[in-house]
């Protein structure tokens, strides 16, 4: 499996926040619900994203914004217009100072202050950590835009259609049709010159780079060492180690501790999962010696991790 199609594996959405949003002019929403990851998708009107410490990004009909949490952020008509309503953790809407919104109801999923305002904003939230991973987290930008000109796609219409249907099964037709629109959102600003993708991803395309990259992704298990993993990619050692660490920012076996932690971090939230189960997984001869290195690396021993306590340094401290 390519370093890509891991990295787009992750989100798994379990009962996502799915909502259309119709408002008129002026308005103003505070996201302050420390959601991981929401993806927005304009279908008509105008809208701004507004990060805290960063530039206000411009939305036209049909682009798609992704953003990183669990900063808050303001989504507006004009990043001029003062916050009116403040979206809090568990979806909990209030005005700025704290009386529920109440009378805002207008329809299966669909929510705002005119049925037939300018603006429609269908929103998908992952509401869990563990929905994402966090491998796929620290690779994208706070606030990550794509323009609709600058892709094709039917996923954002059809999710349109059915965010407002009321059927059997529907929650779970929701999660599924959010993750494939965000791994296809994902795949297209990846491949963009400006989006700035990390080293790995440029890796993947490196004669010498990419096959060692490949090799660690297929098999994180295999007791790699730089001279077996140059073997296996039919370069020397010497030229696999300088040019991994020059494409991809660290040394092949540094990246693979980063990836074992990574993968191992996402195997944990799964049900049955076991620290020992999870230790051979990913290429650790011992529960012992594993669970140093994921306290090491991440803050938290993997079963406080599984436990859901937060890493160490949050988001960042995973590659």
């Amino acid at each position: 499996m390519d370093p890509l199609a891991t990295l787009l594996d992750g989100p798994r959405a379990r009962g996502a926040f799915l909502l259309r949003s119709i408002l008129s002019p002026p308005w103003s929403l505070r996201i302050a619900d420390r959601a991981p990851l929401t993806l927005m998708y304009l279908v008509s009107g105008g809208a701004w994203v507004v990060p805290d410490a960063e530039p206000a990004v411009r939305m036209r009909p049909g682009d798609i914004a992704v953003v990183r949490g669990p900063e808050p952020y303001t989504v507006a008509d004009d990043p001029a217009t003062a916050p009116r309503i403040v979206i809090r953790p568990g979806q909990v809407s209030t005005g700025p100072d704290g009386e529920l919104c109440d009378e805002m109801d207008l329809g299966v999923r669909t929510w705002g202050d005119d049925p037939q305002g300018s603006a429609v904003l269908i929103s998908g939230t992952y509401q869990m950590g563990g929905e994402v991973s966090r491998r796929l987290l620290t690779a994208l930008p706070h606030v990550l835009h794509l323009p609709g000109e600058a892709w094709h796609s039917s996923l954002p219409a059809l999710l349109s259609e059915e965010v407002v249907r009321d059927l059997p099964g529907q929650d779970i037709v929701l999660d599924r049709l959010l993750d494939l629109l965000l791994i296809a959102v994902l795949r297209a600003w990846l491949s963009r010159p400006e989006a700035g993708a990390p080293g790995w991803y440029a890796a993947r395309s490196d004669p010498v780079v990419g096959p060692a990259l490949n090799l660690l992704h297929d098999n994180p298990a295999h007791p790699w060492t730089v001279a077996s993993l140059a073997a296996q990619s039919g370069v020397s050692r010497a030229a696999l180690g300088r040019r991994f660490t020059e494409v991809v920012g660290e040394p092949p076996m540094s990246y693979l501790t980063g990836w074992r932690l990574a993968l191992a971090a996402d195997l944990l939230r799964e049900p049955d999962a076991t620290v020992a189960a999870v230790a051979r997984k990913v290429g650790y001869s011992t529960p012992f010696a594993f669970s140093t290195a994921f306290k090491r690396v991440r803050g938290v021993s993997p079963q406080r991790h599984r436990e859901g306590a937060p890493a160490a340094g949050g988001v960042a401290a995973t590659r």
